[in-house]
C-alpha cells in the first residue's frame, strides 16, 4: 500500500472492496438472544464508544439485541479471557486491540493462548499513534530530534503510557535503527503523562491521536513530528509517517477488531465479519471514527489474522532485541 494514501483514499478502497467481495451472509435474523459484546477498556473511552456505535448496528442488521460488557485490566487481557473462556456460540464476541494477542504474551504468561483459545473476526479500526515535541523540546522536526539525540546522547526524554507499552516498542525500533540514546520516561495511564507533557518535564511524547491532543497542538502547546499510521492522517496532513522517516518497522499504530472464542462456527464468524463490514460504511459510523481520529479498516478474517500473526512476529523480534522486560 503506498504510505502517502490519504485517509479518505484508504476508506474509498476498503468500500470498493466491500461492494465485490461476495456477501455470504444470509438476511434472516439472528436467534433472538441478546449478543455480547465484551469490551477490554473501561466504558466511556474512545473503543468503549465506537464498540457501542457499532453494537448498535449489529442490532439492527441482526435482528437481536446487542450488549456491551467493559472488562478492563491487564492491558486488554483480562477482556479477552473472558472472550476465550466464553461458549464458542456465536453470543460472546470480544472488542480490543490487537495487543493482547501481539504483544502482552512475549511479556508475561497470557491467562490464554492466542493462537488456540481466540478466532480473530473482523478488523474495525486503527488508532494512530502521535510523536509530539513538549515545550522542553527544541526539535523542529523528526530529522532535527535524531540528530540532537544523536550529538547528546540520553538527554532527549521520551515519555511513553508505560514498560514494555506500545510507544515504548517504537522507541526501542528508533533507537536502534537511527544509532541513538534516548532515554525511556515510562508512566502508568495517560493523564498525568499528559500533563507532564504540557508542563515540559520531558521532550517527547508517544500517544494515541484524538480530539483532546489535537486540541493541544492547535494552541501550539504540542508539536506533532511523526505519526505512526499506514497513511498521513487528514487532521495533520503535514505530518509525516514514521515509515517516511525511514522507520518502517516503528510505524505503528493500534489496531482494534473483534473476536470470538475458539470453535465458534465458521458461519457465524464469517456473518459478524459480513455485518460489520456493512457497519463500517455507514457514514454515522465513519464519522464518528474521523471525530476522534480513528480509522475504519474492516477486510476478512484472514486478512485480520494474518495482521495479528505479522504484528506479533515484529513485536517478539523488537522484543528480544531491546531486551525488553514486562511490568
Amino acid at each position: 500500500m503506498n504510505l502517502l494514501f490519504s485517509r479518505r483514499q484508504c476508506v474509498a478502497a476498503a468500500a470498493v472492496a466491500l461492494v465485490v467481495s461476495p456477501v455470504v451472509a444470509s438476511a434472516q435474523a439472528w436467534p433472538a438472544k441478546p449478543i455480547r459484546i465484551i469490551v477490554a477498556y473501561p466504558a466511556g473511552g474512545v473503543s468503549d464508544n465506537i464498540a457501542r456505535a457499532l453494537a448498535d448496528k449489529l442490532a439492527v442488521q441482526l435482528g437481536t439485541p446487542v450488549v456491551i460488557e467493559n472488562k478492563a485490566g491487564a492491558s486488554g487481557s483480562l477482556g479477552v479471557d473472558a472472550v476465550a473462556k466464553a461458549a464458542p456460540d456465536g453470543y460472546t464476541l470480544g472488542f480490543a486491540a490487537v495487543s493482547p494477542l501481539a504483544l502482552n504474551p512475549h511479556l508475561s504468561k497470557s491467562p490464554f493462548d492466542p493462537q488456540k483459545d481466540i478466532a480473530p473476526v473482523v478488523s474495525v479500526m486503527y488508532s494512530p499513534v502521535l510523536l509530539l515535541g513538549t515545550p522542553a523540546s527544541r526539535a523542529t522536526d523528526f530529522k532535527d530530534l535524531i540528530a540532537r539525540a544523536r550529538a547528546q546522547p540520553g538527554t532527549v526524554r521520551w515519555a511513553t503510557s508505560g514498560q514494555a507499552s506500545l510507544g515504548h516498542i517504537m522507541l526501542e525500533q528508533i533507537q536502534s535503527v537511527a544509532q541513538v540514546q534516548i532515554t525511556h520516561i515510562p508512566y502508568k495511564g495517560g493523564g498525568q503523562q499528559m500533563n507532564d507533557a504540557l508542563g515540559g518535564q520531558f521532550e517527547v511524547l508517544s500517544t494515541n491521536a484524538g480530539p483532546a491532543v489535537l486540541q493541544h497542538i492547535q494552541a501550539g502547546k504540542l508539536k506533532p513530528l511523526a505519526v505512526g499510521a499506514p497513511a498521513r492522517l487528514d487532521s495533520l496532513p503535514q505530518v509525516p509517517t514514521l515509515a517516511e522517516l525511514g522507520q518502517p518497522a516503528a510505524n505503528l499504530s493500534s489496531l482494534f477488531g473483534l473476536y470470538a472464542p475458539a470453535q465458534t462456527p465458521k458461519t457465524v464468524i464469517t456473518r459478524i465479519n459480513t455485518e460489520v463490514n456493512k457497519a463500517l460504511a455507514l457514514p454515522d459510523i465513519r464519522a464518528k471514527l474521523d471525530a476522534t481520529d480513528n480509522v475504519p479498516t474492516g477486510g476478512t478474517t484472514a486478512e485480520f489474522a494474518r495482521q495479528i500473526a505479522l504484528e506479533s512476529e515484529n513485536n517478539a523480534r523488537i522484543i528480544r532485541a531491546a531486551g525488553i522486560q514486562g511490568n
